[in-house]
């Protein structure tokens, strides 16, 4: 099936001169409402023009999280946190061994078109995954990407990444979340992105047989975003508000 999506999945690069983006990645497992304010708190600021566009890469310990087309009924299990989310999408999960990113991009000064900006994530992952000889795909019906499974079935494929976006005054926040070691049966706590079909699971890097380091994820995921977004230059942790010193903030909200 086309997908017209693959249309779309050219550069993001801005019209006119940016400040190279920042590239932060947080040593430590970060926890939701804390990771929450900081996007918050920097989305404010590049569309006030006081900050410059960030990436921020991290990992949170075990929790779900619930996009604002989440079913209640997906919800199999609540087997860890569970947080409401303002980002777009339904139910996922995120943990150790998990690749967040999260991208703070302004698109009023890139391209003010969220079918656009949403292949053009898919495009950073599946260059990212490239480098690993791996072939991520899109499908037209599911957002995020995917790798075929053959040797499962007919028709049979797994999702390596998924994708979960929100924008205000044409700043997004939320991103990706890459698999790449996490432990996969956390994810039937609940029905990933509200695909129930029995043919569609749920994979890793490490599930295909890649012993990627987190580190060379990350250094793939840089080379692919500056080839999709521009360039990047790396920021300290320090340079998010509060980062270093407030302590993992783990209590849940109500969920939608």
């Amino acid at each position: 099936m086309v997908n017209a999506r693959d249309g779309l999945a050219g550069g993001l690069k801005p019209a006119d001169a940016l400040d190279p983006v920042e590239w932060v990645v947080s040593a430590r497992p970060v926890g939701y409402p804390q990771a929450v304010a900081v996007m918050n708190a920097r989305a404010a600021a590049i569309a006030a023009g006081t900050a410059p566009e960030l990436v921020w890469l991290i990992e949170h310990p075990p929790l779900y999280t619930s996009g604002t087309s989440a079913q209640p009924a997906d919800l199999i299990e609540a087997r860890f946190p569970v947080f409401a989310s303002g980002r777009g999408g339904q139910f996922t999960y995120h943990g150790p061994g998990q690749r967040v990113a999260y991208a703070m991009l302004d698109l009023k000064r890139r391209a003010p078109d969220v079918r656009r900006y949403v292949a053009s994530l898919e495009e950073w992952i599946i260059r990212a995954l490239a480098a690993f000889g791996v072939a991520g795909e899109r499908r037209e019906d599911r957002v995020g990407v995917w790798i075929a499974r053959p040797e499962r079935g007919a028709g049979h494929e797994d999702k390596i990444a998924a994708i979960g976006i929100r924008l205000r005054h044409w700043v997004s926040l939320h991103g990706i979340a890459l698999n790449v070691a996490p432990d996969l049966s956390h994810f039937t706590g609940i029905v990933p992105c509200g695909v129930a079909d029995a043919r569609y699971g749920v994979t890793s890097l490490a599930d295909l047989g890649i012993g990627a380091t987190m580190a060379e994820v990350d250094a793939a995921l840089r080379r692919a975003f500056e080839g999709v977004y521009g360039a990047t230059i790396v920021a300290p942790e320090a340079a998010l508000p509060n980062i270093a010193d407030e302590p993992l903030n783990q209590h849940p909200v109500a969920t939608d």
